[in-house]
């Protein structure tokens, strides 16, 4: 592994999670404020996976045929000024809605891009032998950002309330830094024209029974099981607790992630195919714990357990897709995994405060863990391929396997 290539990423990457994770807990807190309205919570997730579904077919296409790292580096600076838009535009205390969500869809417009470029360059990091070691140290880290962050913009967020939106746009601008010391990188670019070629990322993933069940795993797992844009509903009208304690509780999930990240990246995981279905299902038990619980210090193990055995998922999904696809396919492949991704994460929270406008949040948050147990357990079966693989070295001489 090429550290002097890959340890900038890390950081730039360190740093790009952390404005976006305070971001998340920071428009949160101030809109749940301002409206008291759970459905605003869900409209946050909404307004940022929509440019993403409009252009990720033309995301994937430039992923795969410019410069991932000059695309990077773009949208880093790209996303630093819109958030220091939105701290100018916050500045006085005085906003309303429709601004903050004009922002936040310039915001997804950008990630757009930005997420399918992350992904995959860091095939062109690092060797195969050791990708499966760097998506380990990658989400690690990440998580770590995540980690800090929801406690840091906990803080922040009593010290500095609006002001926060300087700070996070200056983190952006920093990742655009890092990025910019990266030597450059070369990719293989795809041959041929035409609208096949632009679409022959979703053909790839229809074929592949490795990344179709990896990305759709994802999708349906977190769509029906994310409890995180709820939060701030249960830190002020169940828990009882402040927006120190709201940071705690955003961050327990990325803790959890930390501590498991941290072990696999010493050790290789046996029977992989197993153990994802395994992660999945105490994913949808934490999330049931959560549902239950009124206790604050039961509902930070239930988040810790959540956040734990999610990792445990994203690191075999995300190695996967990587080992996988070829090189000419990640970018639209990317593309589409993030469409997935952002789905799950945007639309679950989506679908999380939108139900919990209607019926309790508890309720909301139980019907999720049994429908996230459904995905688990259906999954077991619709899958074969990715069940019985046993080691990630069984994709890495044979990438296309499974078309």
């Amino acid at each position: 592994m090429n550290y002097s290539v890959f340890i900038p990423y890390l950081l730039a990457r360190a740093s790009l999670s952390l404005a976006s994770t305070m971001l998340t807990v920071a428009i949160g807190w101030h809109l749940y404020q301002l409206t008291g309205d759970p459905y605003d919570l869900a409209l946050v997730g909404l307004v940022q996976i929509i440019p993403m579904l409009m252009l990720f077919i033309v995301s994937g296409w430039a992923v795969d045929h410019f410069s991932r790292k000059r695309i990077l580096i773009l949208c880093s600076v790209l996303e630093g000024f819109i958030l220091l838009g939105l701290a100018a535009f916050m500045h006085d205390g005085v906003y309303d809605k429709t601004s903050i969500f004009a922002l936040l869809f310039l915001h997804g417009c950008v990630r757009a891009f930005f997420s399918p470029a992350q992904q995959a360059i860091l095939p062109n990091i690092v060797s195969a032998q050791a990708l499966s070691r760097a998506v380990a140290v990658t989400t690690t880290v990440w998580n770590a950002a995540s980690t800090s962050g929801p406690f840091v913009a906990g803080l922040f967020l009593v010290w500095m309330d609006q002001d926060i939106y300087w700070l996070l746009g200056g983190l952006a601008l920093l990742g655009a830094l890092l990025y910019l010391t990266l030597p450059p990188i070369a990719h293989t670019r795809p041959l041929g024209r035409g609208i096949e070629q632009v679409l022959e990322g979703i053909h790839f993933i229809r074929r592949n029974p490795f990344v179709l069940g990896s990305i759709s795993l994802d999708l349906f797992a977190v769509l029906f099981g994310s409890v995180m844009a709820l939060l701030p509903i249960y830190a002020v009208d169940i828990l009882k607790v402040g927006a120190d304690a709201l940071g705690v509780m955003r961050g327990m999930p990325a803790l959890g992630a930390v501590v498991v990240g941290v072990i696999m990246t010493r050790l290789s995981l046996n029977h992989t195919g197993r153990s994802l279905f395994l992660a999945l299902v105490i994913f949808a038990f934490s999330i049931l714990l959560f549902a239950v619980s009124k206790n604050y210090w039961l509902s930070l193990v239930a988040l810790f357990v959540y956040g734990a055995s999610d990792m445990i998922s994203v690191n075999i999904r995300s190695t996967l897709i990587q080992l996988a696809t070829p090189d000419d396919l990640r970018g639209r492949v990317s593309a589409v995994n993030s469409i997935f991704i952002a789905t799950s994460n945007q639309m679950g929270d989506y679908r999380a405060g939108a139900v919990a406008s209607v019926i309790p949040a508890p309720v909301t948050v139980a019907l999720g863990g049994v429908m996230a147990l459904g995905v688990a357990i259906s999954g077991y079966f619709i899958f074969p391929a990715i069940r019985k693989l046993k080691k990630m070295s069984e994709l890495e001489h044979n990438p296309t396997q499974g078309k």
